[in-house]
């Protein structure tokens, strides 16, 4: 009997995909519009992002330009970032705001840093889940008589291999998180 791979596999990518997204809205010492992501506020009565009501891009290494489309609702937008404890400065003007990242502290640095591996943790969590959930099915499927001893292992083993080279993605995606919060 052949396992199908495709339930686990897509639970890797979302895996992943998952802590990409998360680790993007950790702060570095460089700005990054991908920080702005999570900043919600309300606008015309309706909960909004700031893509949805403006154009976000970055000026220089430590500042992100926010031009809303309708003037009026940049005390809202202001108001937004200002809860979303960013740990950044808002200055607005008559074109719109600007995002400015303060130079981050040696202790900023090592507390992002933690950060970084707790969403990184809560990843591989995720993915040990999966490996049970697959493996609990492949035993299920040889006490059902669908295999024998020697794919029940070796299917084990192609189960692992997938899990270990997902961790290695997580490492790499770690490493360069670590890398951007250093400089």
């Amino acid at each position: 009997m052949a396992y199908d791979f495709s339930k686990l596999k897509t639970h890797i990518k979302e895996s992943e995909e998952w802590l990409q997204k998360e680790l993007s809205s950790v702060r570095t010492g460089r700005a990054s519009t991908a920080l702005l992501d999570r900043v919600k506020f309300e606008v015309y009565g309706a909960p909004s992002s700031i893509q949805a009501v403006g154009s976000v891009s970055v000026e220089d290494a430590r500042t992100i330009r926010i031009v809303p489309w309708d003037k009026t609702v940049m005390k809202n937008i202001e108001k937004g970032i200002t809860e979303a404890d960013l740990g950044v400065s808002v200055v607005t003007d008559d074109q719109g705001l600007r995002i400015i990242f303060p130079e981050l502290t040696g202790e900023r640095r090592t507390m992002l840093a933690k950060l970084a591996n707790e969403k990184t943790e809560q990843a591989r969590i995720t993915l040990r889940g999966h490996r049970t959930e697959a493996i609990k099915e492949l035993d299920a499927a040889e006490k059902e008589g669908g295999m024998g001893q020697d794919e029940l292992k070796r299917l084990k083993d192609e189960v692992q291999k997938m899990i270990d080279a997902a961790n290695a993605s997580f490492d790499g995606l770690l490493k360069k998180k670590q890398e951007e919060i250093a400089l």
